[in-house]
């Protein structure tokens, strides 16, 4: 099996790569190496490495950003995925493309099923829909459209290690408690998908979610990302963490209030069980503790 998996420098490349398995010859491409708006460079590259399956981790996810940077957001999660939908239907390779909650307005109370209809309130939700139908419409059953929330990874920027620097420089903090979703790790994302790319015969235009089980508020998880670092000697004190409303920390884009993804019959489909996501936290701090501990020398 022939993989090339474009965006390797973000969180879920990282762990896709950590995880590939034997049976799979993957190709890890960023966005130094392939630029997906380019579309003469997009099709002289998988003419090269002819894949039996792509997956596009590749994204513009700076959320507050692409308010202001339309441009720049549209290129990549519009464009790429046209360019991408076209080079696998010329080349008849598979396309597993990874999406957001975001394309939700989070209007709803209860989990989001793949047939509810997409209302974005932020350009990047409404960049990363319009990525999604480009790919329905020109790759109708060599695609697979799978939305997620929340991911985190011991690699990169994200909410878990923001919040473990705060905590070491911030005497408390107020972190918003009326914004629910499903906190991801990344690393049992790419299981997933490394799942899905090794049964091609699944990839037929189907639309999934997944996250890891179990809702939380940025509040929610703030709380449980200290409990668990101070477990494990990450953090020496602890500092209150105050609940406050989404309306008295005003963000430049809009993010749903509730967007808690239901998840169908992926379970089935993946042969993968879901797990809490205060178990996967977990995993990961310790994960994280053992590399800081492995560069450090100690």
């Amino acid at each position: 099996m022939k993989v090339l998996v474009i965006g390797k420098n973000g969180q879920l490349g990282f762990e896709l790569a950590k995880l590939t398995p034997s049976s799979v010859r993957a190709t890890f491409l960023d966005s130094n190496q392939l630029d997906v708006a380019d579309m003469n460079s997009l099709d002289e590259k998988v003419s090269y490495e002819r894949p039996e399956v792509i997956i596009n981790c590749a994204a513009y996810t700076a959320v507050d950003k692409a308010e202001a940077e339309q441009y720049a957001a549209y290129l990549v999660n519009l464009t790429g995925c046209e360019n991408l939908a076209k080079v696998c239907k010329k080349f008849n390779c598979k396309l597993i493309h990874v999406s957001t909650d975001f394309v939700f307005s989070g209007q709803k109370s209860t989990p989001y099923l793949t047939t509810d209809k997409p209302a974005p309130t932020s350009i990047y939700g409404k960049s990363k829909l319009a990525g999604e139908l480009a790919i329905q419409r020109i790759l109708p059953t060599n695609n697979l459209v799978i939305r997620t929330s929340g991911l985190y990874s011991v690699h990169g920027d994200n909410f878990v290690k923001t919040m473990l620097g705060l905590f070491r420089s911030k005497d408390m903090l107020n972190i918003v408690v009326d914004q629910v979703a499903s906190p991801t790790w990344a690393r049992g994302f790419a299981e997933v998908l490394w799942q899905l790319a090794n049964s091609p015969e699944k990839i037929d235009g189907t639309l999934l979610h997944w996250t890891d089980a179990g809702v939380a508020s940025k509040y929610d998880f703030a709380v449980a990302i200290q409990s668990i670092a101070l477990k494990y000697g990450m953090l020496e004190t602890a500092i209150p963490i105050s609940p406050i409303l989404g309306d008295s920390f005003p963000t430049p884009a809009s993010r749903p209030n509730y967007s808690v993804l239901d998840q169908g019959d992926i379970e089935t489909l993946t042969g993968t069980r879901r797990v809490h996501w205060q178990l996967q936290l977990e995993r990961m701090l310790v994960s994280l503790k053992n590399q800081t501990r492995v560069k450090d020398g100690k």
